[in-house]
């Protein structure tokens, strides 16, 4: 519904009035002279051509000139002018009352010209943010033609990208609305298609001179230079995140091939000291028949022991694969965290034979929402690294305490320590200390685990350390 003043005879009108009403004020009230009078006739018409446009100020100057005749030029109340001079003061008047409104229009059109495009600027920024914070190409694609809709308030919108089996579209309307046949035709054309009746534009998309898809746009009232600007940036959005993509792709397959490289490498180094103290000690026992039953039970020792370790490595090795694609099941159920400790030292009472043990466990701590067996897992890396990388008989400190709404479980050694760069990567798949990989046997398996085991639990895990003055591993999980 229009305004009343956006009627056009209700301008005509209001114009009438303001004459009228500059005409009644100045002849029956002021009684300034003529020339003062077209003054404020000239101001009256250059307003309304600065609001109203030409028409109305043109209608205006022309209404203006009959009265002025009429009312203030001599003789009076006739439409005869007798004097040559308030002839030329009336054309004057009627030429500048004109010429005026053409000027002030001019500045009215080009006022609303900078104001149109500072909106099209705007809102192209809007666009602009939308679609670059977003690096997924799918997710760009389903985008694209909302971004488009709220932005430039259109009705619908849609864009087929080259490819792609499918258009992406604003919704059900817009898919009607816009065949896919008619979208290929422009992307393989390459040639902008404005049917005004219908208020369709369809656009190809282009990035130099190749054409990488088309834009189509409905209820749109939008300049072609506005549309270019449009399809240039869903364009250059488009190239953007599949180069994104792309890169991402290429990296993550880098990524996979040094893991797969160091996996192996670790594993092959890991793998080959207790198959090597395996075969060394069975073809002694094939070999030498004399053996006495004490050398025998050392031997047959040291193959169970290096069985278990190799066991342990397999184990590690898919346990780590299982996280990664998150196939690994959880059974959580109340436990103290006591219930880890203890578990995790009776598994690792041999690790521990040169190590004493300092134990605080604060009293009265709440229960934990927990899988036990995972826990433990987790307590017995820390432990069992601690052992590895600490001097024989230097004490393992364990403690565990209340810290706001989490228990935070600690284990501290007397180790060499790690110094800052190392930090933080000590908790990534297959990373050892650069010192100490060749010192200490482990495959770089544990400290993953066991973060990605907390990080499931809805803790945090991280490490404390100074070079030459141990570390210190810690955990934290939520209370129930």
């Amino acid at each position: 519904m229009k305004r009343p003043l956006e009627n056009p005879i209700v301008r005509f009108a209001v114009s009438g009035i303001i004459v009228a009403a500059i005409t009644f004020v100045c002849f029956r009230w002021l009684h300034v002279n003529y020339a003062t009078v077209g003054f404020g006739f000239l101001l009256a018409v250059l307003f309304i051509s600065a609001n109203w446009g030409l028409r109305n100020a043109t209608f205006t100057a022309i209404l203006a000139s009959v009265a002025y005749n009429y009312f203030f030029l001599p003789p009076l109340f006739r439409f005869i002018i007798a004097d040559l001079q308030n002839w030329i003061a009336l054309l004057t008047f009627l030429v500048t009352a004109v010429v005026g409104s053409q000027l002030s229009e001019r500045a009215r059109r080009s006022a609303l010209s900078a104001e149109e495009r500072r909106r099209e600027f705007e809102r192209l920024y809007a666009l602009s943010q939308q679609l670059w914070l977003t690096e997924n190409a799918f997710e760009l694609l389903n985008l694209i033609p909302k971004s488009i809709v709220d932005s430039f308030g259109v009705s619908g919108a849609a864009i087929f990208v080259e490819g792609r089996q499918d258009a992406y579209f604003f919704d059900g309307a817009s898919r009607r609305r816009f065949p896919l046949h008619q979208l290929k035709a422009i992307s393989d054309r390459g040639e902008p298609v404005l049917d005004r009746e219908h208020r369709i534009c369809y656009v190809p998309l282009r990035m130099g001179m190749r054409s990488i898809g088309s834009l189509a746009v409905s209820g749109c009232d939008l300049s072609r230079e506005s549309l270019e600007a449009i399809s240039s940036l869903v364009a250059i959005s488009i190239e953007r995140a599949s180069t994104v993509e792309k890169l991402t792709k290429s990296e993550a397959a880098r990524e996979s091939d040094r893991l797969r490289s160091v996996l192996l490498d670790s594993v092959t180094h890991e793998f080959r000291t207790p198959l090597t103290s395996i075969k060394a000690s069975a073809e002694t026992l094939l070999s030498e028949t004399r053996l006495d039953k004490p050398q025998r039970q050392d031997l047959l020792q040291v193959i169970n022991e290096e069985s278990d370790r190799l066991n342990r490595l397999v184990g590690e090795a898919g346990e780590v694969a299982q996280l990664d694609a998150h196939q690994v099941q959880f059974h959580f159920e109340a436990h103290e965290i006591q219930e880890a400790v203890d578990a995790a030292l009776q598994n690792l009472q041999a690790a521990l034979r040169c190590h004493p043990l300092e134990i605080h466990i604060a009293s009265n701590l709440p229960s934990l929402r927990m899988d036990l067996d995972r826990i433990t897992e987790v307590v017995t890396h820390l432990v069992d690294n601690a052992a590895k990388y600490s001097p024989p008989d230097t004490p393992i400190h364990i403690t565990a305490e209340l810290q706001g709404g989490e228990v935070v479980t600690s284990v501290a050694d007397h180790g060499p320590g790690i110094d800052g760069m190392e930090q933080e990567m000590i908790f990534e798949k297959f990373y050892r200390g650069r010192e100490q990989r060749m010192l200490i046997q482990g495959t770089g398996m544990g400290l993953p685990i066991a973060k990605a085991i907390v990080e499931l639990h809805g803790g945090n895990i991280g490490v404390t350390s100074q070079t030459g003055h141990g570390s210190v591993f810690h955990f934290s999980l939520p209370v129930m």
